[in-house]
């Protein structure tokens, strides 16, 4: 990955009254894809990240990356784990794009361990269920934020966001579909003709699992940050616990290669366990979780099957497919073993 031009970071950083004024400024990249470039900035004893879409994004991300800053912004103050909102430009002639600077975690994210957790957490067992806790805590908080007071009442639509889900995600996978995906039409009909117990609009992240939080090193587990916002927005918060429980081991001490993967979830708590220290942090009721977890594993296929649909030879797209089939073929059996009543 090229790098960015520092001289006109360092100046934009100077007119923004930003720390380090003055010191050399040096760049490392960290990661990116199509959606988003990260990179370390340091300057003098300062250290921060950028995050800016990369040259070849679609415009649109633009207005995505100064919604995320918006989210990191109005989480100053609050109890939710996250990255301090360092400075922000929408000025694409600065560096090709808009960015944001954020602060620098000085922790391990669970992506980056390849599957197996860092010490102390491997080699001793007692100190996991508190990653999990942990997890479940940071979406907790994150729903009891005060979006409105925090300026945030235009970055959602609560009102009918449920009868959207639907209608919105059917309609992006008729623009896509090239093969059947058996179960599907019996988990659509079931959210078509079911809602939660009650609806409290609130923060949410989008895509809330494991793989998008960073926790600081050593035990006990405490959670750092919560990143990776491109699919936040105002909604239903316990649509974030469907997804983060919708794969969640049915048994923790053998869990399937299906179930979590990309984490060792040996040792792990029940999956009601976790979902009660949600319910308690958060002050919400989950008696109707199963609405949750047939609306994230029908929307969770949906959302791969674009990635399958244009993997061409990509061997990681492709192994979406048997993937996909298994969320909308459990999303339709819940459908249909629940008694739930919404």
């Amino acid at each position: 990955m090229s790098g960015i031009d520092t001289t006109r970071l360092a100046d934009w950083m100077d007119g923004a009254c930003l720390p380090g004024k003055g010191e050399p400024l040096t760049t490392r990249f960290l990661s990116g894809g199509t959606q988003n470039i990260i990179f370390e900035v340091v300057r003098g004893e300062h250290r921060c990240v950028l995050r800016m879409p990369p040259p070849g994004a679609p415009p649109d991300r633009d207005k995505g990356i100064l919604r995320e800053w918006r989210i990191i912004e109005a989480l100053d103050g609050t109890d939710v784990p996250h990255t301090a909102a360092v400075g922000v430009c929408d000025d694409p002639s600065v560096l090709g794009r808009p960015f944001y600077l954020m602060g620098f975690v000085d922790g391990w994210s669970p992506m980056d361990t390849h599957g197996v957790w860092p010490e102390p957490f491997d080699s001793d067992a007692s100190t996991r269920p508190e990653l999990s806790y942990q997890l479940a805590e940071g979406i907790a908080l994150l729903s009891k934020v005060d979006w409105r007071a925090r300026g945030l009442h235009d970055l959602g639509r609560p009102d009918g966001f449920h009868e959207r889900q639907v209608d919105r995600w059917i309609g992006f996978l008729e623009r896509i579909k090239k093969r059947d995906l058996p179960g599907l039409e019996t988990a659509t009909a079931w959210l078509r003709s079911h809602k939660p117990l009650d609806f409290v609009p609130g923060l949410m992240h989008g895509d809330y699992q494991f793989a998008n939080v960073m926790y600081h090193h050593g035990a006990p587990a405490r959670m750092a940050a919560i990143v990776d916002w491109e699919m936040g927005t105002v909604g239903d918060p316990k649509l974030d616990l469907g997804w983060m429980v919708q794969s969640w081991p049915e048994d923790t001490a053998n869990p399937a290669p299906s179930e979590m993967g990309y984490v060792d979830m040996r040792g792990m708590p029940s999956r009601d366990d976790v979902v009660a220290h949600y319910a308690q942090v958060s002050g919400r009721q989950v008696d109707d979780l199963d609405y949750y977890l047939v609306l994230a594993k029908w929307k969770l296929a949906i959302v791969l099957e674009q990635g399958f649909q244009r993997a061409g030879d990509d061997e990681k797209l492709l192994a979406y497919g048997p993937v996909i089939t298994s969320l909308m073929a459990s999303a339709a059996d819940l459908a249909e073993s629940t008694d739930y009543r919404g």
